[in-house]
Order: structure tokens, then C-alpha cells, then sequence
């Protein structure tokens, strides 16, 4: 998810987006460590993304 997108949504859209997105890596992050992936490089786009969120939401929590 790119940052523009993410600027778009609202407040609640934002914490129910990173709800599911830290789900979602936590299933991959899970998986991963009973068999290998074919793509790990899942695992960093998901945890930026969760970054990506949680900086957004955070900067407008502040405002």
C-alpha cells in the first residue's frame, strides 16, 4: 500500500486497515517459520505497510 493511498483514507479506515494488515503478517510471519516461503520479501512489504499506517495515524492524532 503506498503512501498516498494511505493519506486518502480516514481515521477509521486507517485502524481497521492495520488491524488487518498486522494479521495478516503475523499468519505470514507464522508460515514462514513452519515451511519457507516462495517470496519472503512479503514479510518486509507487510511490515512497512504496518509502519506506513501507524505513522499516519499517529500523525494525525497529533494534529
Amino acid at each position: 500500500m503506498k503512501q498516498s493511498e494511505i493519506k486518502e483514507l480516514s481515521v477509521a479506515e486507517l485502524t481497521e486497515k492495520l488491524g488487518e494488515t498486522k494479521k495478516s503478517y503475523s499468519d505470514l510471519k507464522l508460515s514462514h517459520a513452519i515451511s519457507p516461503l516462495e517470496n519472503p520479501v512479503q514479510l518486509r512489504s507487510l511490515r512497512r505497510t504496518v509502519a506506513r499506517i501507524a505513522t499516519e495515524l499517529t500523525k494525525r492524532d497529533s494534529q
